[in-house]
């Protein structure tokens, strides 16, 4: 019902950049929230950053001021752009939706499959 196709994950030298994309398509009547997670072998999955449908944004403070999420409403995208990496930003990433399906159901979450960050130098 809903597909999730994440891009921009490569290896980067500490201080480098690199943007994430996540792209949702299907049934889609409308999306409450956008965003992207991060876990490193070990830990547990954790908040990076989100937008809500109102345009709000968070952040965790691991990555405040380096990090920028930006949704596009039109397309159904969110992007994250990361500058100033550093090594413990090493780790898979996951975009994250909520939405309400075309068909009225309830707000359901979708998970992508990952894109790999590694920072290294």
């Amino acid at each position: 019902q809903v597909q999730l196709v994440e891009s921009g994950g490569g290896l980067v030298q500490p201080g480098g950049s690199l943007r994430l994309s996540c792209a949702a398509s299907g049934t889609i009547f409308s999306i409450n929230f956008m965003g992207w997670y991060r876990q490193a072998p070990g830990n547990q999955r954790e908040l990076v950053a989100a937008v809500t449908s109102n345009g709000r944004t968070n952040y965790s403070s691991n990555v405040k001021g380096r990090f920028t999420i930006s949704r596009d409403h039109a397309k159904n995208t969110v992007d994250l752009q990361m500058d100033s990496l550093k090594p413990e930003d090493t780790a898979a990433y996951y975009c994250n939706v909520v939405v309400m399906l075309a068909g009225g159901s309830p707000l359901t979450g979708f998970w992508g499959r990952g894109t790999q960050v590694t920072v290294s130098s």
